[in-house]
């Protein structure tokens, strides 16, 4: 009986070790206008790493349907994007239909910053972190030129009340 009762506990602090991420040691300056007050706002964990582009309209095989993760379809002229699968957790979960919460996630370049809202995910090409919406890659890359950008921070954002667009 005491035996089962402390794999169990042990269990627990596993499962509540693995869930937990880690604290960021760069924390960002400014954040985009939001609804919440500053005190609300808890320190985000960013990740860096590659960010492309991906439209279900153009003739792209990879680019998957027009349905999101989120359950909307696929808008070009909005401020989305799809995270990473692995990172899923970071950003909510993305759940699909009546459990689907927003999540945002702030994505910094060397020159430019926006407020994406995740409302999809994929398995992206290894070293890519976020596929960015038409609208939101011609922001960071206006020529649409670079098909990948390099270094990108995404940081999540807490609560669902935030304004998506540049920052």
């Amino acid at each position: 009986m005491l035996r089962r009762m402390s794999a169990a506990l042990c269990g627990v602090a596993i499962v509540f070790a693995c869930s937990v991420p880690m604290k960021a040691t760069v924390k960002p300056r400014h954040v985009a206008i939001e609804t919440q007050t500053h005190s609300e706002v808890t320190e985000p964990s960013p990740f860096v790493g590659a960010a492309s582009t991906y439209n279900p309209f153009r003739p792209d095989p990879t680019a998957g349907g027009i349905q999101t993760a989120s359950g909307e379809n696929y808008d070009a002229n909005s401020w989305t994007a799809a995270i990473q699968t692995k990172l899923r957790r970071f950003f909510g979960g993305v759940f699909c239909g009546k459990t689907y919460r927003p999540t945002f996630a702030l994505v910094e370049t060397a020159e430019k910053k926006a407020v994406v809202k995740i409302n999809d995910v994929g398995p992206l090409k290894p070293g890519r972190i976020i596929d960015l919406n038409e609208q939101t890659m011609r922001y960071f890359d206006p020529t649409m030129l670079r098909g990948v950008i390099e270094s990108v921070k995404v940081t999540p954002l807490p609560g669902e009340n935030w304004i998506a667009g540049p920052v």
